[in-house]
């Protein structure tokens, strides 16, 4: 089993349309190149912002293949595989190519509702056949179940290929009892950008992140100032992000950084639906809250 270094930022990549709704290889490289002069620490691709529900096996596939010969080792590489049929994913952790992958993200299964030891369950059975370290990803606001942090620590403590979690909860009581009771080595990783300050002053290792995305450098200095423990500077610079960040999820993710990212001429404002673009009241929003930063960088 591999090891895998989650300090730091990870981010969330999108994946950018054509106008007819194809994939845009040609933005994607851009995005990929973006993140790593921006100084991110490593690349998660087909999460949630990636609009992975969207995209078939083949999409999938292909978009992992450009996103390794693009990176070309540059950064570690995180990829997205979940569902919630457990013998689904097993199998696709057992087919599925993750040469120069560093490790998986996985979601908790969605829609069926399991209990604290269905999901046990489920992640043991992937920790199983994993060829790779499993980063546990918790949304609840996305799944409609939330993986207590009693259920994380079992798996924690009992599957040493699973190092990780992605904690989007928004429960800093839950997330603190992670970070108290984990084992050596296991990493905490806020999955929400408006509390990544906060979790890594709780002791936590950094953030997956949708904003990194558009503002690589900038959220990335804040990440690492608060990681050197240079927290004063650290509050300094998040308050500057609590504005956009908001914006970005008031119309959905991705399409609030998807707005972003066209208004800065990386890619075009296309999502697949059942998503669609925000509406011209966030747009414009966005774009004002965009010139501020960039202004302040100035």
């Amino acid at each position: 089993m591999s090891t895998i270094h989650l300090k730091g930022i990870g981010v969330a990549l999108i994946t950018p349309f054509k106008k007819d709704k194809s994939v845009d290889f040609d933005a994607l490289a851009r995005l990929v190149d973006y993140q790593i002069d921006g100084g991110v620490d490593y690349l998660v691709a087909l999460g949630t912002t990636a609009e992975t529900p969207t995209l078939t096996r083949d999409e999938r596939t292909e978009v992992v293949r450009f996103i390794i010969e693009r990176n070309n080792n540059r950064l570690p590489l995180i990829v997205g595989v979940g569902g919630n049929n457990t013998a689904e994913v097993v199998h696709e952790l057992k087919v599925s190519y993750f040469s120069n992958i560093a490790g998986v993200l996985s979601v908790t299964p969605y829609y069926n509702k399991p209990n604290q030891e269905g999901l046990f369950q489920h992640y043991r059975a992937l920790s199983e056949v994993s060829p790779r370290p499993i980063i546990l990803y918790n949304v609840p606001g996305r799944t409609g179940v939330n993986m207590e942090a009693e259920t994380t620590l079992r798996l924690a403590k009992s599957c040493p290929n699973i190092v990780a979690i992605k904690e989007a909860s928004g429960k800093m009581d839950q997330i603190r009892q992670i970070i108290a009771g984990r084992p050596e080595g296991f990493s905490v990783i806020s999955g929400d950008d408006g509390i990544a300050f906060d979790l890594i002053k709780a002791g936590g290792e950094g953030v997956i992140s949708v904003l990194g995305n558009a503002l690589p450098k900038e959220f990335s200095e804040m990440i690492h100032h608060a990681l050197a423990g240079d927290f004063k500077l650290a509050e300094t610079e998040n308050r500057r992000f609590s504005e956009v960040i908001r914006l970005l999820f008031k119309d959905g993710n991705p399409a609030g950084v998807k707005c972003m990212l066209s208004e800065m001429g990386y890619i075009g404002n296309v999502l697949r639906l059942p998503l669609v673009t925000v509406c011209d009241e966030t747009r414009q929003q966005i774009i004002e809250e965009l010139k501020k930063i960039v202004n302040r960088n100035s």
